[in-house]
């Protein structure tokens, strides 16, 4: 498969060496390959240089708490380029600029504007939303990438090489020592098998992912786009699976329309997943899912997901979760989570840290920092440190109990919680709105004006224990007690 793979795209080697330019060595951007429809919406540049602006869909524009969306979607633009140093950026808009918002907050961006053209300077990699005239749903991601060091050969034996170009891919596996590389100007349209398409996940069978990783000292990495558009909305594919692997990475790729969850990590050890972009709106396209995994590292991420973003899960008989950490990621979620544990829980999970993360919009119907039990393990020693949170319905939630999810018949514990140095605003109320209480069946509840924080145990045999609030602030005042709702199963609640 690999030397059929390298055969039939290796004439896009030698244009790989020129579909990029540089200015001074501060900034590289690559062509977008012909065929490629491309936004109207927005005209970049970068150091004057001319940047493609990709589109790709979103959800609806109006939040649905529902499990799907509800069929109708828009389009964001997307325009990436790497980075080394200072760059000014400028972009043309269709109509006059009257008000510009640059996220994340916390990147200190100050735009200038006039008649149609917005000015900003960026002075590292980093991805930031930019919204125009208050549309804030069919907005312009600017994807600005650090250089790649340690591009390989496409004359290596053990990668798999996607030049510059349009390349129609249906499934590519590697193993010991291989590595699928997507140089920048690659763009993978990604469709489906016949016949035999399944593989055994978790002891069910699932539909072939896009990409499998096995084996030990693998990776998947360049500048490349993965566009899983064309996989029809009733099949449900991994995007990225790394399964049963040692040593992983995942690096540097930007993903379009996921049409399940992008990236799962099920029964791994070692794994490094950075600078990956992921931009989803179908139900069910998470970001990272995390199960049955240890030593894990996720960030400098861009994720704007309809389901979770990054979420952490295990299952029974696959292995416990242990040493996990996110950081320097912005998340953008519109249904369910952005940083979260569970639901499913069937070994337990310990020492996991979200640190450092930005949250730009969380206007959906579950909550935005979670650890959230409906099995029967033990979830222990997890913090959620320096994340700033632009905008949120339900802000912080540790909850036990049974679900749609639940598959077993006990309940579990969650022990040793901190939030620390958090900083949040509360989602405008749009009272035609409702969400959902958890349960064995969603139950609508109506969206309060400011968001919640619950601590929800099950009985006095299954706690959630030792949780501490450190810093916590919502609206401009830091919480305390009677901001938090929880029920008489909530012990050793602190406030720092």
């Amino acid at each position: 498969m690999i030397n059929r793979v390298k055969k039939a795209i290796l004439l896009y080697s030698v244009s790989f060496l020129f579909g990029c330019n540089t200015t001074a060595q501060k900034v590289k951007v690559y062509s977008a390959p012909e065929g490629i429809e491309l936004s109207k919406a927005f005209a970049v540049k970068v150091e004057e240089q001319d940047v493609p602006v990709y589109k790709t869909k979103i959800p609806p524009s109006r939040p649905i708490p529902r499990l799907k969306p509800a069929g109708d979607y828009g389009f964001v633009s997307v325009a990436s380029f790497d980075i080394n140093a200072s760059v000014t950026v400028s972009i043309d808009c269709p109509e006059k600029v009257k008000s510009v918002k640059i996220l994340p907050t916390s990147y200190g961006i100050i735009p200038t504007f006039k008649g149609n053209k917005i000015t900003f300077q960026l002075n590292k990699p980093g991805h930031v939303t930019v919204e125009v005239n208050g549309e804030w749903h069919e907005s312009l991601q600017i994807l600005a990438n650090p250089f790649e060091e340690n591009i390989p050969s496409p004359d290596d034996p053990n990668v798999v090489y996607f030049g510059p170009g349009v390349h129609d891919v249906t499934n590519v596996t590697i193993s010991d020592g291989q590595t699928i590389y997507l140089a920048g100007g690659a763009y993978l349209r990604c469709g489906t098998l016949d016949g035999e398409n399944e593989i055994e996940v978790r002891g069910r069978l699932r539909k072939l992912p896009t990409f499998i990783l096995e084996g030990k000292n693998v990776s998947i990495r360049g500048r490349g786009i993965i566009d899983q558009s064309g996989i029809p909305n009733n099949i449900r594919r991994y995007t990225i699976l790394a399964h049963k692997a040692e040593n992983v990475t995942i690096e540097g790729v930007t993903i379009f329309d996921p049409s399940h969850w992008t990236i799962p990590i099920q029964s791994c050890d070692n794994v490094h997943v950075d600078n990956i972009k992921i931009i989803g709106w179908r139900g069910n396209a998470d970001g990272v899912d995390i199960s049955s995994s240890r030593d894990v590292l996720v960030e400098n991420c861009f994720m704007r997901t309809f389901d979770d973003a990054v979420v952490i899960k295990s299952f029974e008989g696959y292995g416990e979760v242990n040493n996990v950490h996110t950081r320097k990621c912005v998340v953008w979620n519109e249904l369910a989570h952005s940083l979260s544990i569970g639901a499913e829980v069937h070994e337990n999970i310990s020492n996991v840290l979200f640190e450092d993360c930005d949250v730009i919009h969380d206007v959906g119907r579950e909550t935005a920092l979670r650890v959230y039990h409906c099995d029967d393990a033990v979830i222990s020693n997890v913090t959620f440190d320096n994340i700033r949170i632009e905008e949120a319905r339900r802000l912080i939630s540790c909850w036990i109990g049974k679900t749609r999810w639940t598959k077993t018949e006990e309940r579990g514990h969650i022990k040793n919680v901190t939030f620390k140095n958090i900083t949040a605003m509360s989602a405008p109320i749009d009272t035609t709105l409702t969400g959902f209480q958890d349960g064995p069946d969603w139950k609508p509840y109506i969206i309060k004006d400011h968001a919640s924080i619950e601590l929800v145990g099950f009985d006095n045999e299954h706690l959630v224990e030792d949780v501490v609030f450190d810093n916590v602030i919502l609206d401009g005042e830091k919480v305390k007690a009677q901001n938090v709702t929880s029920n008489e199963f909530v012990k050793n609640l602190k406030f720092k």
